[in-house]
Order: C-alpha cells, then structure tokens, then sequence
C-alpha cells in the first residue's frame, strides 16, 4: 500500500497540501500503526500527520474521500446487464471475458486497478489524456481477448454462440462505461495540480497591470511563495556566514581545560548588514497594481530587511510606514488601495514635486546605508523632473534603484524623464511582472 499511499500524498500536495519528506515517512508510519481495515481511522491518522491547519485539513479531507472514492464496479446499488443462462462462461473464454460473464466485480475492479497503476494514471493532467488512458486500461484489462471471444462467437452458426456473443458486446459497453467513469476520477483527483501549476506560471509572467482583482487573493499566495523561498535560501545563507570560520586562537583557549581535545570549536562571527530601504510608490492608475505588489513583497520579507521607510506619491507625496506599522501587511494594503486620509492628491503625477518634499522633509534619513528603491515610470506630465535632487540622493544613499513597469524602449517617449535619470541610478530594471519583482527583491536581499 505504500505506493498508494505515495499516490495519495502527490494528489494532495496538487491539491495546495504542503508535505515535507518527514511528514511523509510520519503519514506512512501512521498508516503501519492503525492498518487499512478502518477507513475512518486511517483517515484521521493520515490526517493528523500531513495537515497543518484548517484549510489544509479541508483539502484533505476532500482529497482523501476521491482518492478512495469506490469505482463504479464496487459503488453500493451498482449492477452489471443481466447474463443469460446460455452464456455461461467456459474454459474458451478469455479471463476478461470469463470475470463479465459470470458477473465478478471484485475481479473486474481489482483488474480496473491494476491496469491503471501499470498505465500510470497519477499522470494523468490534462483532459485530452483520457481516451489514451482509458484505452490503456481497457487494453490492460485484457480488451484483446474479449474482442477475439466476440468474433469466434459471431462467426459460429449455433444459437446459443449468437446469444453470448451478443451477451459479450452489451458488456463490453458496460466495461467501457465503467472505465471511463474511473478515469474521470481519477482526473478529478490528480489534474488539480497541473491547472494550479500552469494559472501559477501564467500569473507569474502576466503584466500587473493587466491583472484582475479576482486574481488578487492567487497572486498574494504565490508572492508568499516566493518570499517563502527568498527566506529560507538568505537565512540558510546567513547562518553560515555568522558561524564564520574555525577561530583556532579562541578554540584552543576554551579548551585548555580539556587537555588538548576539542570539545567547544568556537568560530568567526560575522555581522551580516541587512539593506534599510527608502521606498517611493507612484500610486497612478498605470503604476498601482506594481507598486500594491513590490509593497507586498518588500514588507514580507521583513527578516531580511532592517527598516524600511515607505512614501507614496503622485500629484504629490505622503509617507505611509506608519499604516504598515499599525497593521498587517495584507490590512495596509487595503488602506492603501482606499486611499482615505492618505494626503495624496492623485491628479498628475509630478516626480519633480516628489523629490522636491524627499529632500525637505526626508533627506537626512537617507545615509550610507540606505537604499533609496523608487517605482514609477518617470512619465513626469512634462514638469521640471528635478535631476539635481535626485543626483543629491544618489551621492548620499549607498544605491539607487528605479524600476520601471514600461519596457526599456518606452523610456524617454513623450513625457517620460526615464532616460535623464538613469543617470543618477546605481540600477534600472523594467518591473511589470512578479518574475521581475522576484528577481530585483532577491538581488536587494543578496547583496545586503
């Protein structure tokens, strides 16, 4: 049963279950300890070593109830065509041909099953795949051998040949129908996964800009995802780096009183700087879905990033961290995207007008240390663009970063002032998409 039990677990993790291989040898010595004889204890055992919490155990319980749903061989109330007493099975007969005549549903779900397995079903992703499955299946069962019954029935003259050869025909569409409600089944349980990996991809290489509000709640799931990711890949990262290298002068002290042995090696710590981030979020309509997104990322990400200061802008500017700091990201985002009491004129955008209130009112915050991220595209309504303030902030801040959600070609057309601050940007990256998001985020974290 372990394979089954290993089928089981794929479906479940395509299904949004997350398991580890711990938790997999934990579900599979649970299914040892309590056997297979009580579905209902086998169930709650399983349940209780793969789902972590409430959704999970909805998804499981679900998963579970298809994945050992009867077929239609076994279902309660089900029934085969009648059988004629002249069509009794004989030693002529195929195996196939013998189980449908003498009525064995055990046999013919048992042969269903195996000839799934052989065929490979927990494969099965894709609509198109079910007529190929389910010829592999009928052919595994033995579909040859029952169709050479049918034609040496056919072609013999006797009466009594005719009426089971008939008989024959009537199962085999009976056979066909029950295999192609098994593989329905079976696509139901494992092609969740394929639909969510493929809307995954999808979502991840859409523009921002184009994506719909109902597809707000999947994009916050795959960014917490790839923060997810992001996390543990830095943190691994950085515990190794703390622990340094083997600081011999320190271990031989330490272990002085051990005559020699080595028992408390101690090593070279080493301070990891995590970035402090200065944001500006153009918060027009073109820019507002990347910025919501890059404001979603940034402020998940919270264990690699010291401090960060954010300000939204557009006619003019307003600082919003202390909306971060009194609510959950997901909370202040909804402010945000309401847009009450923020103070932010949202007429034209005026990056000239924006630098000009960073350097009263925000400038002495911006040090070596400070990376200075801002996210717009520059389109500036033909006012002053103000490049000697952002040439100030340049030669203050560690690094300038500008992402863009035009595409490079755009930069500089009509009102854009893209290409005069290039200049004065230690990066620029076109942004439009959560790939482009991961990609920037992740060389903020690499290089602290």
């Amino acid at each position: 049963m372990e394979h089954v039990l290993c089928d089981l677990m794929a479906a479940l993790r395509g299904s949004g279950v997350r398991i580890s291989p711990s938790e997999t040898m934990d579900a599979l010595r649970a299914a040892s300890l309590v056997g297979f004889e009580e579905r209902g204890v086998l169930r709650d055992a399983l349940s209780v070593a793969l789902a972590k919490s409430r959704t999970e155990k909805e998804i499981f319980t679900d998963c579970f109830d298809r994945f050992f749903s009867p077929d239609g061989f076994m279902a309660p109330g089900a029934q085969s065509p009648p059988v004629p007493s002249a069509a009794a099975p004989d030693s002529l007969d195929s195996p196939l041909s013998r189980m449908l005549l003498s009525g064995d549903q055990a046999g013919l779900s048992m042969a269903m099953r195996e000839a799934a397995e052989k065929s490979e079903i927990s494969g099965i992703f894709f609509f198109t795949q079910k007529s190929l499955f389910i010829q592999r299946i009928l052919q595994g069962m033995g579909l040859e051998g029952l169709d050479r019954d049918i034609t040496r029935l056919s072609r013999e003259d006797r009466k009594a040949s005719q009426q089971k050869g008939g008989t024959l025909k009537t199962q085999k569409a009976f056979l066909f129908e029950q295999v192609r409600d098994f593989v329905e089944q079976q696509y139901a349980v494992y092609a969740a996964s394929a639909r969510e990996a493929i809307m995954d991809r999808y979502l991840r290489d859409m523009k921002l800009s184009n994506l719909e509000e109902r597809d707000y709640e999947r994009m916050h799931r795959i960014i917490q995802k790839m923060v997810k990711a992001l996390n543990d890949t830095h943190s691994r990262r950085k515990r190794g780096a703390r622990r340094g290298i083997l600081d011999l002068k320190k271990t031989l002290r330490e272990n002085i009183a051990y005559q020699g042995l080595i028992f408390a090696p101690r090593w070279k710590a080493k301070k990891i700087d995590r970035p402090d981030m200065v944001v500006l979020c153009d918060i027009s309509r073109s820019v507002e879905a990347v910025s919501r997104f890059t404001l979603l990322f940034l402020y998940s990400l919270n264990d690699e990033i010291a401090r960060i200061r954010s300000f939204v802008f557009c006619s003019n500017m307003a600082e919003v961290s202390h909306i971060f700091e009194a609510y959950g990201v997901d909370e202040a985002l909804v402010r945000l995207q309401k847009g009450t009491g923020l103070g932010v004129g949202l007429g034209r955008t005026d990056y000239g007008q924006t630098f000009r209130e960073l350097k009263n009112h925000g400038l002495e915050r911006i040090g070596r240390r400070t990376t200075v991220l801002i996210l717009g595209d520059a389109r500036n309504n033909y006012g002053a663009p103000e490049t000697g303030i952002l040439s100030l902030i340049h030669k203050r801040a560690r690094r300038v970063i500008w992402l863009n959600p035009e595409s490079p070609p755009f930069w500089g057309t009509g009102d854009s002032e893209m290409k005069r601050y290039l200049p004065f940007c230690t990066l620029a990256r076109e942004c439009s998409s959560v790939n482009h998001l991961e990609r920037v985020v992740g060389y903020l974290v690499r290089d602290g």
